[in-house]
């Protein structure tokens, strides 16, 4: 029943307004509240995405050899727990590169060919040694004085050395490679005699995004994988690196200051010793017993009673250090150099002894203190060329003296071997590879070892 004075029209006016009233409490509320007032749930959430599962999808990189390495190298990197999306950002963009997987691989990267085992070594020291280099070394050793002063006290390592082996590395920061690192490790590994070198730096790179000590584009390197102005691999740097400037970041690549300091803490842990020399260049007496420079430690008091002393003049200052090898680099006709702990220390950044020698003179030669060698080098007797070297080294492993492995190279191995060779045939025992005495060793009915 209507009430009275209701017309039909108001009536359809009120049923049209409850109608919105309705509406709008079903509608969207104010935040925290609902339809009655009271506190609304909370919005539901989209259910999250699965986590991605299963081999990674790359692009073909152009190389069969390199999509058949990636594929089988990316599963086991992420059944080893490394990140998937690191994995992926390492080896998306992959590329063949000549030097690893062209037609001359075996000879561009092979360790014999490489400078400081091919070359003479008063040739390898020209670079290093030269002005454009030490007056450079001379010049940054200046403007980064405070730098420097701070790293060496920081790390116990003298700045001179390095201003060298900043130097030695990438001309002072001047080429740092232009090459990925991630890539150039995985043509490495494609190409097969350093798999497993590759690969394990290849997951060192892998911590080294997951921890954010740098961006996957800081990641250039030289053509073995080599990064920054100090030349790190990466397992290196993912031990060693340091953020010395406080921005955050190890960048090897563009700080000097974490580059250098970077250095001094891998120099510093693996040995070295503050204020002591890494040679000194000493005079034989004649008739001296050569066959003492065969790598052993002797005490310094033994050297000055075998006659040795400081070619320069003086007593032998040696800074605290007690112990030292005799080294002949060149034989008995070269410099000879009793060489001490921090030498060998810089043979843990390239293991060859002509880089560690190119370190030590030249730091000497941005401090002022020397400039090479005073005995000249005797470059009228040609080192024997590589193939030769293998030549020696199989003629005295066939004798029974070990050289070791017959790679091109004569070490110290090697070295030892041709002396004992040598002492056995009453000669002057040097270890000094010639080619006089390859003809000697070549030379038939010249007996065993276990025979002379």
């Amino acid at each position: 029943m209507v009430s009275a004075g209701w017309t039909r029209s108001k009536w359809m006016a009120l049923v049209a307004v409850c109608g919105v009233l309705a509406s709008c409490a079903n509608g969207p509320q104010p935040a925290g509240t609902g339809p009655e007032g009271g506190t609304a749930p909370p919005p539901v959430s989209p259910p999250a995405s699965p986590p991605q599962t299963g081999a990674i999808t790359y692009a073909t990189s152009g190389h069969a050899g390199i999509d058949a390495w990636r594929a089988d190298f990316s599963q086991r990197a992420i059944a080893a727990g490394h990140d998937r999306q690191i994995v992926k950002s390492l080896l998306e963009k992959l590329s063949p590169i000549s030097m690893w997987l062209g037609t001359e691989v075996q000879v561009q990267t092979a360790p014999s060919d490489q400078a400081e085992f091919a070359k003479p070594i008063w040739d390898y020291l020209t670079v290093p040694l030269g002005n454009t280099r030490i007056n450079t070394g001379k010049a940054r050793l200046a403007s980064l004085a405070p730098t420097l002063a701070a790293i060496e006290e920081t790390y116990g390592v003298d700045r001179q050395v390095l201003v060298a082996i900043w130097g030695m590395e990438t001309s002072y920061g001047g080429f740092i490679g232009r090459d990925d690192a991630a890539n150039a490790l995985a043509n490495m590994a494609v190409e097969g005699r350093r798999r497993t070198l590759a690969e394990n730096e290849l997951f060192a790179l892998m911590r080294i995004l997951a921890r954010g000590d740098a961006r996957r584009s800081d990641l250039i390197a030289g053509w073995a994988g080599a990064m920054g102005q100090t030349q790190f691999m990466p397992s290196t740097y993912y031990a060693y690196a340091v953020d010395f400037d406080g921005d955050g970041r190890k960048d090897v690549w563009k700080s000097e200051a974490d580059a250098l300091a970077s250095a001094a803490n891998y120099l510093a842990r693996s040995g070295y010793m503050y204020g002591q020399p890494w040679g000194i260049e000493v005079l034989a007496p004649a008739g001296f017993d050569y066959s003492l420079a065969d790598g052993t430690e002797r005490p310094m008091d033994a050297w000055i009673a075998a006659g040795l002393s400081p070619i320069r003049g003086g007593a032998f200052d040696t800074g605290g250090a007690e112990f030292a090898e005799l080294w002949l680099p060149a034989g008995a006709t070269g410099p000879k150099l009793l060489l001490f702990k921090n030498f060998n220390v810089f043979k843990t950044y390239n293991r060859a002894d002509s880089y560690a020698l190119a370190v030590g003179m030249a730091a000497d030669a941005i401090i002022g203190t020397s400039r090479g060698p005073v005995t000249p080098w005797p470059t009228h007797l040609p080192p024997l060329t590589v193939s030769e070297i293998r030549e020696l080294q199989a003629g005295l492993n066939a004798l029974g003296y070990d050289a070791g492995v017959v790679d091109g190279i004569a070490g110290r191995r090697t070295r030892t071997a041709l002396q004992q060779f040598q002492k056995a045939r009453g000669l002057l025992a040097d270890g000094y590879p010639t080619k006089e005495v390859l003809a000697l060793l070549q030379a038939p009915a010249v007996g065993t070892a276990g025979t002379n």
